[in-house]
């Protein structure tokens, strides 16, 4: 492990090896910041990804909220099932089912070290409010929250973070909660994409809170292992979101340093993919033309579904949306494979599995 991935695994008593789950007791979920259904997939399992099947887990999704209707398009037609689509400050509370375990991704952009870095003083800011009332409504045994790495490294005067902020609004109603910044490259995910995962554990449940241990922190995925099949299928119909339509034509600018205007390399994970690209996707690391390769000229930005398999999405699961849309979704969405793993060790977690 690099130095940088050593950081994470600030203890190894609190991480725990989710290969095996032999208690099947179902739990029921409620889903916020749904978005497309990362989280909500890699909870839910029962996908394949690059050869390898990740079983069903032993949770249920009851609910499930987002606010962009491409998204609730996207997750319903995956899913099978509704995604309730208003804006989580209008929800009625009366509609939320009982359930044992919350999860949300709540917006990030304002703590990106990409955005503005408005932070807490923001309206999307602010938006883990919501997903604190829902908890402090529904009184699940546990919660899981997603958010970007920026968010414990922004800071107010005093040197406090909007993450100590948040983790302690978290504790205040009721929960023992712990934070850890996971790399999903360590977790099989071909892309190099640092989260911060905040875990609440009801405090009358009294149970330590479990952290997936990394199963591919000593050998990463690449972007070409991952997605070299797809170059030359480009239009194979039996491929969704693999078409001409299916990628960014946004110009590269030769000699400029821009957002996006690079290749992503091939024997390494990709970058992180990002929602708010504006149509500057990177390349990838192919040319269109073998004997000109370094020609900025003839690169291509990746496809939909390229970036769907950096973000391990399975290949069945299909953006029945634009383009741009779906790009937006992806780089949204927490990677499923992550997820499942994070849904395995809060399982095995709840239940004190070893």
């Amino acid at each position: 492990m690099t130095p940088q991935q050593t950081s994470f695994l600030q203890s190894v008593d609190d991480f725990i090896d989710t290969a095996q789950i032999t208690h099947k007791e179902a739990l029921s979920v409620i889903s916020l910041f749904s978005g497309c259904g990362g989280m909500d997939l890699g909870f839910r399992g029962g996908f394949h990804f690059l050869g390898n099947h990740y079983e069903k887990n032993p949770f249920n999704m009851v609910f499930a909220n987002d606010i962009v209707p491409s998204a609730c398009n996207t997750y319903e037609h995956n899913f099978g099932h509704t995604a309730h689509c208003y804006d989580i400050k209008e929800l009625d509370y009366s509609l939320l089912p009982t359930a044992d375990v919350v999860i949300g991704g709540f917006p990030c952009q304002d703590f990106s070290l990409a955005g503005k870095r408005k932070g807490l003083s923001s309206e999307r800011g602010q938006l883990y409010q919501e997903m604190k009332r829902v908890i402090e409504y529904v009184r699940p045994s546990a919660f899981v929250a997603e958010n970007v790495d920026g968010i414990r490294k922004s800071s107010f005067s005093g040197g406090v973070s909007p993450l100590e902020i948040i983790v302690d609004e978290f504790r205040a109603i009721g929960y023992n909660v712990q934070y850890k910044a996971l790399n999903a490259a360590d977790y099989g995910v071909p892309q190099n994409r640092i989260r911060i995962i905040i875990i609440g554990i009801r405090q009358d449940i009294d149970r330590d809170i479990k952290y997936p241990t990394p199963s591919h922190d000593n050998n990463h995925i690449s972007a070409k292992e991952a997605i070299d099949d797809l170059w030359y299928r480009l239009g194979c119909t039996s491929i969704k979101n693999h078409t001409e339509k299916d990628y960014s034509r946004a110009k590269f600018y030769e000699g400029k340093k821009m957002q996006g205007n690079l290749q992503i390399k091939a024997y390494s994970p990709a970058p992180t993919i990002r929602a708010e690209h504006h149509g500057n996707i990177e390349g990838h690391y192919r040319s269109l033309c073998d004997k000109d390769p370094a020609n900025i000229l003839n690169w291509r930005r990746l496809s939909v579904r390229e970036c769907a398999r950096l973000q391990s999405f399975p290949d069945d699961f299909e953006f029945n949306c634009s383009a741009s849309a779906a790009y937006k979704q992806i780089g949204n969405a927490v990677p499923p494979v992550m997820a499942w793993h994070i849904a395995r060790a809060l399982y095995q977690s709840l239940f004190g599995l070893e």
